[in-house]
C-alpha cells in the first residue's frame, strides 16, 4: 500500500487541533489562533527532545560505554540535535512576540486557569536531564495544578536514573584517574592553580580540595571527587583524540543548560512585556516566578563550576608517556 503525505502525517488530526476560545464566546481575537499555534509547536519539539534525550540515558546506562566508539558518538550527535531544537524554542519567541500586549487581553482572560506552568512535559525532560525535586523553585506546588496521571510521569521520571547521574557514572569509570594521573599528578595540578590564581581569587583554593576532594559529601551534588577530577582531565587535555568526543558530550551538556536558560529569560521578558506585574494565567507571580526559576534551575552547574579551576595550557602538568600512548600520541 503506497503511503500518503496526507494520511502519514495525520494532518486531519493536526490541523483541526486549534479550538479557539474566543469563537466559543462569539467574540474576535485574531492572535489566538498563533498563540495555540506556537505552544502545539513547543509541545511537539518537548516530545521530540524526549525522544533524543531517553535515546541517550539508554546508551549511557549500559555497563561500559567505549569512548572511542560509535555509540558516544551518537550520544554527542543527539545531545547536539537537543541544543539546536532548543535554538528553535528560543527564536520561536520572537514569532510570539509580534502578538501585542493588547491583542493578548483580547483572550487572555478566557483561558484561566491553562498555564504553560502545566506543561508536564516540560518538568519531565527536566527531571530526567537531572533537576532534583530539592532543586526546583517552587516546588511545593509545581504539580499542583496537574492531572494526576501527569505528576505519577514526572514523579517516575524524577526516581529513574538521570543523565547527570549517567554523567557521574560515565566519568568515574575514566582509567586515567587511576593509570597515572593519580595523586601526585593532582597535587602537582593544584600547585600549578595555585601559582595561577590572582590575589583576589585566593580562596578558590578552598573550594579546590571541596570540589576534587569531598564533593560526594557537600549536600546537593550529584558530581563525585572522582567524576569532577575526569571531567576537569577531560577540559584540561581534550586536544588528545580520544578526548575529543568526552569533551564535545561535556560541552553539549553545558551548551543545553544555555539553551533552557537563554529560553527561560526570553520567556520572562516576553511575559514582563505582556502582562507586566500581572500573575500568570495559572495562578503564578508571572515575571517574579519565571526570573526565580531562571536563575535556579541550572542542571548542570556542576560541569560549569569546573571552569573555574582550569589554568593555561602552558602550566599543564606533563603526562606520563602511557597516558600519551592511549590518548592517541606516541609510539604504538
Amino acid at each position: 500500500m503506497e503511503v500518503n503525505y496526507h494520511d502519514y502525517l495525520q494532518l486531519d488530526k493536526i490541523l483541526n487541533a486549534q479550538s479557539l476560545e474566543s469563537e466559543k464566546h462569539n467574540l474576535i481575537a485574531h492572535d489566538e489562533m498563533l498563540f495555540i499555534v506556537i505552544h502545539q509547536a513547543y509541545e511537539l519539539w518537548f516530545k521530540q527532545l524526549h525522544h533524543e534525550v531517553d535515546s541517550v540515558v539508554k546508551i549511557m546506562s549500559k555497563p561500559a560505554l567505549n569512548d572511542n566508539s560509535p555509540e558516544l558518538q551518537t550520544v554527542v550527535h543527539r545531545l547536539n540535535r537537543c541544543v539546536t531544537i532548543l535554538r528553535v524554542l528560543v527564536h520561536q519567541i520572537d514569532i510570539m512576540e509580534t502578538m501585542t500586549p493588547m491583542d493578548f487581553l483580547d483572550f487572555r482572560d478566557m483561558l484561566r486557569p491553562a498555564s504553560g506552568f502545566q506543561s508536564w512535559q516540560f518538568k519531565e525532560l527536566e527531571a530526567k536531564l537531572g533537576l532534583k525535586f530539592e532543586q526546583r523553585h517552587g516546588k511545593e506546588y509545581y504539580t499542583a495544578q496537574l492531572c494526576p496521571a501527569h505528576v505519577d510521569i514526572i514523579k517516575s521520571a524524577e526516581n529513574s536514573q538521570s543523565l547527570l547521574q549517567l554523567l557521574n557514572s560515565w566519568l568515574e569509570r575514566m582509567p586515567f584517574l587511576k593509570d597515572g594521573a593519580d595523586e601526585s599528578f593532582w597535587n602537582n595540578y593544584k600547585e600549578n592553580y595555585r601559582s595561577s590564581l590572582a590575589e583576589a581569587e585566593k580562596n578558590n583554593l578552598a573550594g579546590f580540595d571541596d570540589i576534587f576532594v569531598h564533593s560526594d559529601t557537600i549536600e546537593g551534588r550529584t558530581l563525585s571527587p572522582d567524576a569532577c577530577r575526569a571531567a576537569l582531565f577531560i577540559m584540561l587535555y581534550r586536544g588528545y583524540p580520544l578526548l575529543q568526543l568526552p569533551f564535545q558530550l561535556l560541552n553539549a551538556l553545558l551548551e543545553i543548560d544555555e539553551q533552557l536558560s537563554g529560553w527561560r529569560y526570553r520567556h520572562m521578558n516576553m511575559v514582563h512585556r505582556m502582562i507586566g506585574t500581572r500573575i500568570g494565567t495559572g495562578g503564578s507571580t508571572g515575571k517574579d516566578y519565571l526570573r526565580a526559576a531562571a536563575d535556579k534551575h541550572y542542571i548542570f552547574r556542576e560541569i560549569a563550576q569546573l571552569n573555574s579551576f582550569l589554568i593555561e595550557r602552558r602550566k599543564l602538568p606533563s603526562l606520563p608517556a602511557e597516558i600519551e600512548k592511549h590518548l592517541g600520541f606516541g609510539v604504538q
